[in-house]
This record gives structure tokens, C-alpha cells and sequence, in this order.
């Protein structure tokens, strides 16, 4: 999803190294990967992925992300209709025309701008002459990961407030930090902290509970939707659209959040015994609400994150998705969100996985066009199904097992 571009001066660069200090000081005692947008803590002793932990036993080394392949590895490759993948192939390369890698990635997207009503066999041939593909391994050696799904919803809204349209959709306020560690360590350029001022100090932003009291608005909010599960749902998401009672639609795309951690309100009902795992899925939480809306803020407070949104038109034909991360309007069923610190923002993605809740295989060519605050690791994919129902239902019900292949042109590969 887009993010706010960050605010640091020289002041708070200054708090970004104290604070910088404290994070390396916690990688030591944490035993597990920081939630959301932190990325794990750099390698310092003892921490090293893949270390047995036995006094007197040397680490042993992690697997390198990426693996060579050949493309006989890739199961179905041939089967795949490309044509469905190449509207989302020339997106990408219009969004790797402005970055400094663009020398390499140039010579494939000329050569597929340059196809007039391709074959599906001509755009296979493209690849096979101009990418390599890299096998994704997560540190152990393995290549299987988690492979979930996410859609764009629709919500009902209004412009004014006034009964049913009486859940505030925020844009991002004006007090709220935004500190870019990586100008004060260039490998930290993923990482990211917010906050708020408080006298001359910084304190963590305002919490769920805090900002849906109602009394922190000022002024910030988009629009007034009938419904908080939705809106809670919308945010998990990062987009959709809102229909206003003269029929006209409008998107909400993710602008910031709050710096919280996130927390799953699924898990927190499976802990509780008010669920089974395999019912906590999106609708069985909906259904779990429509039961129980005397108990739904409590729920919704006990994840303390908070999304921010901007509001966007939507373009004609309203074929196309939000734009991810890349820049670029996602394509449905061939965007994927990735970890960008393992997969390259752009890069074409063979995945191989099944089909929600079953054994069906999935298996074609997606496009790495976006990122995710719960996307994390290797191996580990968030699939856009597109917008409405169906793909709702799609999303919410995605939970699989899969492999993937990054394609690579030459000298893009790290060494």
C-alpha cells in the first residue's frame, strides 16, 4: 500500500538514533520478528537466523533467498494463459522506468510494450529469452510459505453524518510522525516509527480505542459509512470503494496508520473459545459480530492499530484495482503483495498454490506490485482477488501453502 512520505528534520533524526539505539539493544532478549511495518532486528550476535544455540556449536549458516531454477522447475508453467499476465507485466514497467534499475529491466518490457495481439506462447517465449527464474527459500532451506488473499470492498457511505452513516472513515492527521530511520542507517530504509509530539517530547500515536472515542477527529474525517465491522475489514484490506446515496462510487486508498502492532481479533476469539480456527476466518468474525454487537468495540479496541485512508476517483471502466505499493493499479488475480526486502517491487512472481479451502492447484504468473504490514518472509504472498463479493469471499477464505519463483532479468540477481 502507499505510504506518507516521511517528515524527519534535524531534531527528530536525532531521536531517530536514541531510538534506533533501543531497537538494537531489544534484538538480544526478542525471539521473534517485530510486527507490522518494523522489520526484524539487523543480525547481531546470537541472533543470526538459523543458529542451533548450543554453546560450542557454530551457527549454521541461512539459505540464501534466492536459489537458481530452471524453467522445467516451475510446475504448469506452460499451461498458464500469459495474456492475462501482460497488461500487468507493461504496469510494472511503467513504474520501473522511474527507478535506477530501470537499464535492466528495460530491454524485456520494450521488447513486450512491442507485441501486437501476442500468443500466449510468444509471451512465454519473451520470458524464457529475458528473465531468469530464482527459486524464493526461506533461511532453513525450505520453499513453502503462506499464501493469503485480499480483495477491495464495497461499503455504504455518506458524505454528511446522519443515521445509518455514522462510522467516521479518517484521513491522516496532521499531528502524526512520521520517522524514516533509514536517514539515519541507510539499511534500515524499511523502517519506519510514528508518533505524535507531546511538550517537546515524542510519545506513541493514539491508540484504536483513543481515536474511535470521536474526540480526536478535528476535522480529518472522508466520509461516514453505516457499518464499523466493514470499516474495521476495510482496513485490514488497505482499499475499497464507498457508494453514496446518489449512486456514485468512490475509492479509499491506505494512506498511513497509527504505528500500533497489529493484533488478530480471530486469534484473540480462538483464544477465548468463542470460535474454532477453521471458523475464524473474515466471515466467520462478521457473523461473530452480527451476534454480538453489545461486545463488538470491545473486540475491535483489542487490536490497537488504526488505518488512515485518502480518497481517490475511480477510474472509467472501474475495471482496474487501487494502486499498491509499486505506484500502479493492481490487476486482479495477477497482483501480488510481497516482503519487498526478498522479492523486488515490479518483478514478475510465478506462484504455485491452490485454490481457497481446497486442493485445487493455482498456479500462474503474478506481478510483485504491492506490500503489506502483515506480509513478512521469503516465501510469503498476499493474492489480489479484485473487487466485490466473490472475491471477498475468495479473500477471506485464503489460507494456503505455496511456492514461488521470482523472474529476474540478468544482473539483477543479487550476488
Amino acid at each position: 500500500m502507499l505510504k506518507s512520505q516521511p517528515r524527519t528534520t534535524g531534531p527528530l533524526r536525532a531521536l531517530a538514533a536514541a531510538l534506533l539505539v533501543l531497537l538494537l539493544t531489544a534484538c538480544g532478549t526478542r525471539s521473534e520478528a517485530p510486527q507490522g511495518d518494523c522489520p526484524a532486528c539487523p543480525a547481531c550476535p546470537g541472533c543470526e537466523p538459523g543458529a542451533t544455540g548450543e554453546p560450542g556449536k557454530p551457527a549454521t549458516p541461512a539459505y540464501k533467498p534466492l536459489q537458481p531454477a530452471r524453467w522445467s522447475d516451475l510446475p504448469a508453467w506452460n499451461d498458464d494463459d500469459l495474456r492475462a499476465a501482460l497488461p500487468a507485466f507493461l504496469q510494472s514497467c511503467r513504474a520501473l522506468a522511474k527507478r535506477p534499475q530501470w537499464p535492466l529491466w528495460r530491454p524485456a518490457c520494450e521488447q513486450a510494450q512491442a507485441l501486437s495481439a501476442p500468443s500466449a506462447a510468444a509471451i512465454r517465449k519473451l520470458f524464457e529469452a529475458r528473465f531468469q527464474p530464482w527459486l524464493l527459500t526461506n533461511p532453513d532451506g525450505s520453499s513453502d510459505g503462506l499464501v493469503t488473499g485480499y480483495y477491495e470492498p464495497l461499503l455504504r457511505g455518506s458524505r454528511t453524518r446522519g443515521k445509518p452513516y455514522v462510522e467516521a472513515v479518517l484521513g491522516v492527521p496532521p499531528d502524526l510522525l512520521s520517522i524514516d530511520l533509514g536517514a539515519v542507517q541507510p539499511e534500515l530504509k524499511n523502517l519506519r516509527l510514528r508518533g505524535r509530539l507531546q511538550g517537546n517530547k515524542v510519545v506513541p500515536y493514539y491508540s484504536r480505542a483513543e481515536i474511535t472515542r470521536g474526540d480526536l477527529n478535528n476535522g480529518r474525517v472522508l466520509l461516514w459509512v453505516d457499518d464499523p465491522v466493514e470499516l474495521f475489514f476495510l482496513q485490514i484490506q488497505g482499499s475499497g470503494r464507498v457508494r453514496l446515496p446518489d449512486g456514485s462510487m468512490t475509492r479509499l486508498a491506505f494512506a498511513d496508520q497509527n504505528g500500533h502492532p497489529y493484533q488478530s481479533i480471530g486469534k484473540l476469539l480462538v483464544e477465548r473459545g468463542e470460535m474454532t480456527l477453521d471458523q475464524a476466518s473474515m466471515q466467520g468474525i462478521k457473523q461473530w459480530a452480527r451476534a454480538n454487537p453489545t461486545r463488538l468495540a470491545d473486540l475491535l479496541n483489542a487490536n490497537p492499530r488504526y488505518v488512515f485512508f485518502s480518497e481517490q476517483a475511480i477510474r472509467s471502466g472501474d475495471g482496474e484495482g487501487p494502486n499498491g505499493a509499486l505506484a500502479v493499479p493492481l490487476t486482479p488475480e495477477r497482483s501480488i503483495a510481497v516482503d519487498p526486502r526478498h522479492v523486488p517491487l515490479g518483478a514478475p512472481v510465478f506462484l504455485s498454490t491452490t485454490r481457497p479451502a481446497t486442493t485445487t492447484p493455482l498456479r500462474r504468473l503474478m506481478l510483485a506490485q504491492d506490500t503489506g504490514s502483515a506480509i513478512r518472509g521469503v516465501v510469503r504472498a498476499d493474492f489480489f482477488w479484485g473487487f466485490g463479493d466473490q472475491a471477498g469471499s475468495e479473500a477471506g477464505r485464503m489460507k494456503q501453502q505455496g511456492r514461488m519463483w521470482v523472474l529476474l532479468p540478468p544482473g539483477a540477481a543479487p550476488e
